[in-house]
């Protein structure tokens, strides 16, 4: 068996090392479901501007209005490297670590570098609340 000179053992760490800081860099943080808040009133959607939305901090989700009577609710928390974006202005949420955008519509990823969409949760109004289905 050939033995492996100082420069291979080298070059092959140094490889290693390089794949371990692309893989860093792709993230790909995941929403765990937030259990046990089945029926929660999440907001008032009085507090819930059309276009904009609250984030309700407590459960890391952020509800959105994005047109009137519309009420969506997604996972604040960023897929890329689990950051929590901000309450939507004209209707996109913006992750303050590294600026990927997302619709308040949707949860689509509109710009990265995050790729996949916020988790969303089912949600309706009762009352003066956006509940969770």
């Amino acid at each position: 068996m050939p033995e492996i000179g100082r420069r291979e053992a080298l070059g092959a760490a140094g490889l290693a090392a390089c794949g371990l800081a692309v893989a860093g860099c792709g993230g790909g943080a995941k929403a765990e479901p937030v259990a046990g808040i089945k029926g929660q009133v999440l907001a008032k959607t009085a507090d819930v501007p059309v276009g904009g939305g609250v984030v309700v901090q407590e459960y890391k989700i952020v509800v959105t209005q994005s047109a009137k009577g519309v009420f969506k609710a997604f996972s604040a928390v960023c897929p890329h490297k689990g950051c929590v974006v901000a309450a939507p202005e004209k209707n996109v949420m913006t992750c303050g670590c590294h600026g990927s955008e997302f619709a308040a519509d949707s949860g689509k990823a509109l710009q990265g570098p995050a790729t996949a969409p916020l988790a969303v949760y089912r949600v309706k109004v009762e009352g003066d609340g956006v509940v969770v289905v």
